[in-house]
């Protein structure tokens, strides 16, 4: 044989092992390697308020998996039962149509205050999920690694604020509920009624589910 097809024998060798320890690496990856989609491994409800009146609730999967650090502050903070502790008791206290909607400042209620479970601020963890559309959650910040409490729900596609907010979340049920929070009374940006979250806290997982990386509908 000569050298020129032993290097072509040897080639075609190199080609079938690469192929095939590509396909166990594949086979090797977790589900949501695969199939590129986030996965839910945790559930928070808002049982929402707006004027002293119920309005429903909802409920919100969170990608543990992705910004571990980033789910366990919220989860946390959304057990805690004592008002100006947690979420319960809090407002929603920013309110842009077309945009978003801004709460979890459980100390001031009015965007200048709130703290996280780490101490007063925690550093950004990733910016590996994007604002894909409405019924996104993502941190609010004053700048890099400045999350402390304060979140955001997205009522549009809002690609400006990929690589900046940490994106964590994303909303399961009640979308209804967060566009009528959307669409409450405003002065300048802050609601005319009081938009309150009067109970948060968990629900259980039984086996984390992926969700489409796009906007929720409603």
């Amino acid at each position: 044989m000569s050298w020129s097809q032993t290097l072509r024998r040897n080639m075609k060798v190199i080609g079938v092992i690469s192929v095939v320890l590509v396909g166990l690496t594949y086979f090797m990856l977790p589900s949501e390697a695969k199939d590129n989609k986030p996965k839910v491994t945790d559930k928070v409800f808002f049982d929402i308020e707006i004027g002293g009146k119920s309005e429903g609730r909802i409920v919100i999967g969170l990608f543990g998996k992705i910004v571990p650090k980033t789910v366990k502050n919220f989860v946390d903070l959304s057990t805690k039962e004592t008002v100006g502790e947690g979420y319960t008791g809090s407002k929603f206290h920013r309110v842009i149509k077309d945009f978003m909607i801004q709460g979890g400042d459980f100390t001031r209620g009015d965007g200048t205050g709130g703290r996280s479970i780490y101490g007063d601020r925690f550093e950004d963890e990733n910016f590996k999920l994007k604002h894909y559309g409405a019924g996104w959650l993502s941190m609010a910040n004053a700048g890099k690694n400045t999350n402390g409490s304060q979140f955001f729900i997205t009522t549009v596609k809002t690609p400006w604020l990929d690589g900046k907010h940490v994106v964590f979340g994303k909303i399961l049920e009640g979308m209804d509920v967060v566009r009528k929070l959307e669409n409450t009374k405003v002065a300048g940006s802050s609601p005319a009624k009081d938009c309150v979250i009067a109970k948060s806290g968990t629900l259980p997982v039984d086996k984390p589910f992926s969700v489409e990386k796009e906007a929720v509908e409603g």
